[in-house]
């Protein structure tokens, strides 16, 4: 039976080498390889907090034909961190047998102007960097659906649903739901500029596009999960759910409801 590998992604290497030391001789001892690379590892595991979950996908490039894990250093709830470096029985429970339940979370793709495809896990955020509102043409397929005026726009994966989307009053979404959510910010409602005035979901065969009104320079600020994105002159946005999608592991006390039990209740 060939050994699986798993690569452990430390961002800024901050973590103490005895941590990461003894995360590979647990694995080790079950019976993996310690990979360096990401490229060609079966798992890719990140150590800390869902901010390094998220980097560890990113700068892997979202592969769909890896097994993402969320290592913890820290006593606290996370949304996608599974495992605690503090609880290595567990990691060993889970780890022995390699026959993992698998969970699949969906991931949107963005195109800004004619640029390559960006791909998110949490959420996809535009907003004027000007102390001013922004105006926007949302169209979903090629129909124009609004004339937006607001401070901008997040559109969020399910589980990204439950971070800035969340503040801003948009739906929990179960990952189980194929679908991306809209939700504004700071939307402008009076007799010259109407919006729907709340979040809204959209399915994969529906995707949306943001026209940004060229005739005032906002210099819009973007982010795609925990990462700025500078990109100037932006005039068409394109954002859709990927028919791709990242896996973990699926345990049965930890799913994204315990989760959000845990974090918010």
């Amino acid at each position: 039976m060939t050994k699986l590998s798993i690569y452990f992604f430390e961002p800024n290497s901050k973590n103490s080498e005895q941590i990461m030391d003894t995360l590979k001789h647990t694995f080790k001892d079950l019976g993996y390889t310690i990979s360096k690379s990401h490229e060609t590892a079966d798992i890719i595991a990140s150590v800390g907090a869902d901010g390094a979950f998220l980097q560890a996908v990113r700068k892997s490039n979202f592969r769909n034909d890896c097994l993402y894990i969320g290592i913890g250093l820290e006593n606290r709830h996370h949304m996608y961190v599974d495992f605690n470096y503090h609880n290595l029985q567990e990691i060993r429970e889970v780890f022995k047998d390699p026959h993992f339940e698998i969970r699949h979370y969906p991931i949107i793709e963005v195109k800004i102007n004619d640029h390559q495809l960006n791909y998110c896990l949490n959420e996809f955020t535009i907003r004027s960097n000007l102390v001013r509102t922004m105006l926007m043409d949302i169209y979903i397929n090629d129909f124009l659906f609004e004339h937006f005026n607001g401070d901008g726009l997040v559109i969020s994966t399910p589980t990204g649903s439950t971070g800035y989307n969340k503040s801003l009053g948009g739906a929990i979404v179960d990952p189980l739901v194929n679908a991306m959510q809209v939700t504004e910010m700071g939307s402008v409602n009076n007799n010259s500029h109407r919006t729907l005035g709340r979040s809204f979901l959209l399915s994969r065969e529906r995707p949306l596009s943001i026209v940004v009104d060229t005739s005032i320079e906002y210099y819009p600020i973007m982010s795609m999960d925990n990462e700025a994105l500078t990109v100037q002159n932006i005039e068409r946005i394109q954002v859709r759910l990927s028919d791709d999608n990242i896996k973990t592991i699926r345990l049965d006390n930890n799913t994204f409801w315990h989760k959000t039990q845990r974090n918010f209740l």
